[in-house]
């Protein structure tokens, strides 16, 4: 166990060219108590590993999500997101129960009937970028051609934000996500998405249609600026987090092709992928006892999906890829109030994606070794720079 003047380790990170999560994950779940780390911010952290103490640490209520905290974790100055001050809205920083009045307002647009309704238009969607594949010959970068365009064109006509827009709301949330991104890159990038919605709600106000955004400006519990707040985290969230999910799931069925067509795969690559592994920073407000170790007020805490998700404790054979096994009690969509809302609608976008793509490419393979794939970990999420296939 850990002492309070332990000399942290340093930050985890996974092995250049491989999909598993970092090899020291498995010693730390091993070890009596917590271990705490330096962040590349330079916030020392206590790392929760095993999944019974992540999920521990996810629904007790003396941990919080408020980086106003003192002792939050921090990337850097201003940490990989905005802070909750400077953009209302943002409700994932929000802990019960104000994040409550924000959820409740969310439900009905993320029920599974709901994206049921939308699963007609998440179909056109893959069905034209798999046509543009298709005519435009043998080979392609599948992350830049098909997995980002897929959630971006899904989140877009969600939310009602012109498609013409995307590569603009892409680029500056890849600056918001990237650890070597200055604070003041940060601050920029935040500050454009916030001024270009704001520009668009004052549209919708005057034209609303049938999207999100309209719908949530009809709600008498929230401002605009709250609104242009839930807008620039859905944005951010809906679009990155699953294009990396549809790539590196699309990678895992090709070094595994028993699995095509299995609709199970979606479950297990969400489990093994773990994209978002170190984005539920948490800070204690008072002291609290996690895995048998006290942390104390003010100390900063990293439950990291990856590691829960590849508990053996949990999950037999932890470290293989196999859609049989029953794995929906994963942690990759975070777990308790803040369990993701969108969930239902990245699996919908998942399943379609693998199902359809291989239904129509069943010839597609990779371009290059697997080892030589540009895997990207220097942000919060795991994903693909480029995937290079061919067919």
């Amino acid at each position: 166990m850990a002492t309070a003047d332990a000399i942290p380790i340093e930050f985890p990170r996974r092995q250049p060219g491989r999909l598993t999560p970092p090899a020291e994950y498995a010693g730390l779940r091993s070890q009596e108590g917590l271990v705490k780390s330096s962040l590349p911010g330079g916030s020392t952290v206590w790392l929760v590993t095993r999944h019974e103490d992540v999920r521990s640490v996810l629904t007790d209520p003396r941990i919080s999500s408020n980086p106003l905290h003192e002792g939050f974790p921090s990337m850097g100055k201003n940490g990989t997101v905005p802070p909750p001050d400077q953009v209302p809205g943002w409700f994932v920083a929000y802990d019960p129960p104000e994040h409550g009045r924000f959820r409740k307002a969310l439900i009905p647009e993320f029920t599974v009937r709901r994206i049921k309704e939308m699963q007609p238009a998440i179909q056109r969607i893959v069905d034209r970028l798999i046509d543009a594949l298709l005519d435009g010959g043998n080979s392609a970068d599948l992350v830049a051609q098909f997995a980002l365009p897929v959630p971006s064109l899904v989140i877009c006509e969600l939310l009602g934000v012109p498609y013409s827009d995307h590569e603009y709301f892409e680029s500056r949330t890849r600056v918001l996500v990237t650890f070597t991104s200055t604070d003041e890159q940060r601050e920029s990038a935040a500050k454009e998405l916030i001024t270009y919605l704001t520009k668009l709600i004052s549209i919708k106000h005057k034209f609303p249609g049938n999207d999100l955004i309209s719908g949530l400006l009809k709600n008498e519990t929230l401002t605009a600026q709250e609104v242009s707040g839930i807008a620039l985290l859905l944005l951010i969230a809906g679009h990155e987090t699953t294009a990396n999910n549809i790539a590196l799931g699309v990678v895992m069925l090709l070094l595994n092709r028993e699995w095509i067509g299995d609709p199970r795969a979606v479950e297990e690559a969400l489990r093994y992928l773990s994209v978002a592994d170190r984005v539920a920073l948490r800070v204690a407000v008072e002291d609290v006892e996690i895995g048998g170790q006290l942390i104390k007020a003010g100390e900063g805490i990293v439950p990291l999906g990856a590691a829960a998700n590849h508990d053996e404790n949990a999950f037999e054979r932890a470290d293989q890829f196999d859609p049989g096994r029953p794995a929906r009690h994963h942690v990759a969509f975070g777990y308790g109030v803040h369990q993701c809302l969108g969930q239902h609608l990245v699996r919908a976008e998942m399943g379609t994606a693998y199902r359809t793509l291989f239904e129509r490419i069943p010839t597609l393979r990779l371009a290059v070794p697997p080892e030589e794939l540009p895997f990207k970990d220097e942000g919060i999420l795991f994903g693909l720079h480029e995937l290079p296939v061919t067919w």
